[in-house]
């Protein structure tokens, strides 16, 4: 998705807009693709594209419209009516490669009549040539027609709906059309770089061949041949032979095989131009990094990476396993951006992280097929945090005396919670501010005072977490002429805070997930009872329109969530999904808090031991 400058939402249309479609349209919103919608399977039983072109507005909530309508449903479908051109497509031939052309037939007059008139008025509400035409009462030409769309559809705030049959390639072509007609050239997307000599500032990227080199790697496969990389060319043009250099650790990589990839066939080619997509032997890379052929600061943004949300400890079977395991985690984390791995330093334990169960459990198969290596696994920890419940001052004085320069240092303020709506606004989870006056403390160790809190942040009071939600304040203090410095002052704050947070009724936050699940209607009542066991909290429960199956959205915490695909397709006779997406951190049950605490002051006792 990063990548691209259009696509096409397929849409299934006896279904509709399912729980993946809601995931897929989220990513387009996010990297703002220009996309068109195709809704397929118009040849089944129960399709209806006219209440997918519903929730396309109403789930979605985009400005769609039908660009053609089908001719026939079900059993009866053979073809499309492009509503702008006035033609009638029939698809004959075993792959419906042989493409008529025709008038529209009579019957179909009314509705085609209907559904132009709704495609104006829908196109009306982005593009002002269309509603002034619109306002007049006029119809507007062929050409004006497509060129509003177009222009609406690059702007994002439109989306022509296609219609057919894939599995028999039955609105293929005219949806082909669609794509050279409607969605932009490479020049035509803003796509922005990111200039690191002045602190990030956005630049456009110009698309143009003739500029300075500017690819991005955004995939990394393994293959006999050694490591492949995908590479989108923003900017000027890649040729084999030519040198280029890596943005993010200045290394130089000579291009010395270019191929252009059809599904698994691989295409020799000499150089590629602005706009397209290549793969490249023997660059030596991590996914998202950016790549140039002068002396360029500008690094292409990388992709939207959510925080991990659940965790594995893993160790090799074997200590001889050791060097293929941590070769196996060096190429895992170098292809998927999403994928975390750290070294604890409290337990030494290897620990991964991901976006859940299966991604996790994916990446362990992995290195049993690819490295042979056997792994222990231990249970999943999640991302707990903590945060606190009430204001409380400081007045912390941290003394030191060894012999020779000693350490002193006083800090005068308080702690406060810090609301999730000043998190957002601030863009940050805490908040360090200095309100002290005069010099009782020199302005110098101002930088060390808030260093000190935010190393506080990193270890909560309850049960060793990452800290969020409190604002430091400091108001005065003292410092000794000799005794005081940078790291006396730094640890004087990282314990004032420490101590403090423990008063301050502190709490745990556990994350909470959105949950969608998709089931027939017949196991509503087991599905919603499962997601109530797992402390879930129901917050819409839809039927489809024909009744035959069941959208429900919940917000269930992720400590529960364990093990929940395979009690869904128990529950619903394998029929059953469900997308589960980070919502937001919320605090625990007190019963639960008392059994983590419990459970970390155990684990402190044991490690001690």
């Amino acid at each position: 998705m990063r990548v691209l400058d259009g696509g096409i939402l397929v849409l299934c249309g006896v279904s509709g807009v399912q729980s993946q479609s809601l995931t897929v349209d989220r990513q387009m919103k996010r990297y703002n693709i220009p996309r068109l919608a195709f809704v397929n399977k118009l040849d089944r039983q129960g399709s209806n594209p006219d209440k997918v072109i519903g929730q396309l507005r109403d789930q979605l909530k985009l400005n769609a419209a039908a660009l053609q309508i089908p001719m026939g449903l079900e059993n009866d479908h053979v073809g499309v009516i492009d509503l702008i051109e006035k033609k009638a497509y029939t698809f004959d031939g075993e792959r419906g490669e042989l493409v008529k052309e025709g008038p529209i037939p009579v019957e179909y007059q009314e509705l085609v009549e209907k559904k132009t008139a709704e495609l104006v008025e829908k196109l009306s509400d982005a593009d002002d040539e269309i509603a002034e035409i619109f306002l007049m009462e006029e119809k507007p030409d062929e050409e004006a027609l497509k060129a509003a769309i177009r222009r609406q559809v690059i702007a994002c705030k439109f989306v022509p709906v296609f219609m057919g049959s894939a599995f028999k390639n039955k609105g293929v072509q005219p949806l082909l059309d669609g794509v050279i007609n409607y969605l932009p050239a490479p020049y035509e997307k803003a796509n922005y770089a990111l200039d690191r000599s002045k602190d990030e500032e956005p630049v456009l990227v110009s698309g143009k061949d003739s500029d300075p080199l500017l690819a991005l790697a955004f995939k990394l496969d393994e293959t006999q041949f050694g490591q492949l990389t995908y590479m989108r060319v923003y900017q000027g043009t890649l040729k084999k032979g030519n040198s280029i250099t890596n943005i993010n650790d200045g290394k130089k990589v000579k291009l010395s095989r270019i191929v252009r990839m059809h599904s698994d066939d691989m295409e020799e080619i000499t150089e590629a131009g602005s706009g397209e997509v290549v793969a490249m032997f023997g660059v030596d890379c991590k996914s998202m990094d950016t790549f140039s052929d002068g002396n360029m600061h500008i690094a292409m943004s990388t992709m939207f990476v959510p925080e991990p949300v659940m965790s594995l400890s893993v160790k090799p079977a074997k200590a001889t396993m050791q060097n293929s395991f941590a070769k196996a985690i060096t190429k895992f984390t170098k292809e998927d951006p999403t994928l975390r791995v750290k070294i604890d330093s409290e337990t030494k334990e290897t620990v991964i992280s991901g976006m859940g169960e299966l991604h996790l459990e994916v990446y362990i198969e992995r290195m049993v097929r690819e490295y042979n290596v056997e792994c222990i696994t231990g249970q999943p920890n999640v991302s707990y945090k903590e945060t606190i419940g009430s204001q409380q001052k400081f007045d912390w004085i941290h003394k030191k005396q060894t012999g020779g320069a000693g350490q002193y240092a006083r800090v005068i303020g308080y702690i406060e919670p810090f609301s999730a709506e000043e998190q957002k606004e601030s863009g940050q989870g805490n908040m360090f501010e200095n309100r002290c006056v005069g010099t009782n403390i020199p302005p110098e160790y101002y930088s060390s005072c808030e260093k000190g809190s935010i190393d506080a942040f990193t270890e909560g009071a309850l049960v060793g977490c990452e800290v969020e939600g409190v604002r430091v304040v400091l108001q005065d203090g003292a410092a000794h002429a000799v005794d005081s410095s940078d790291q006396a002052f730094r640890t004087c704050m990282a314990n004032a805070v420490r101590e403090t947070m423990r008063k301050s009724n502190p709490s745990i936050l556990e994350p909470v997930m959105t949950v969608q699940v998709e089931a027939p209607a017949d196991f509503q009542g087991t599905v919603v009872a499962g997601l109530n066991r797992r402390m879930g909290m129901i917050q819409s429960s839809d039927m489809n329109d024909d009744g035959s199956g069941i959208k429900i959205q919940a917000e269930v915490p992720l400590a529960n969530m364990f093990g929940y695909s395979t009690e869904l397709r128990s529950q619903t006779q394998g029929k059953g999904e469900f997308t589960m997406e980070y919502l937001k951190h919320t605090q625990v049950p007190r019963n639960t808090q008392e059994e983590l605490m419990k459970k970390y002051r155990l684990q402190r006792e044991a490690d001690a031991a």
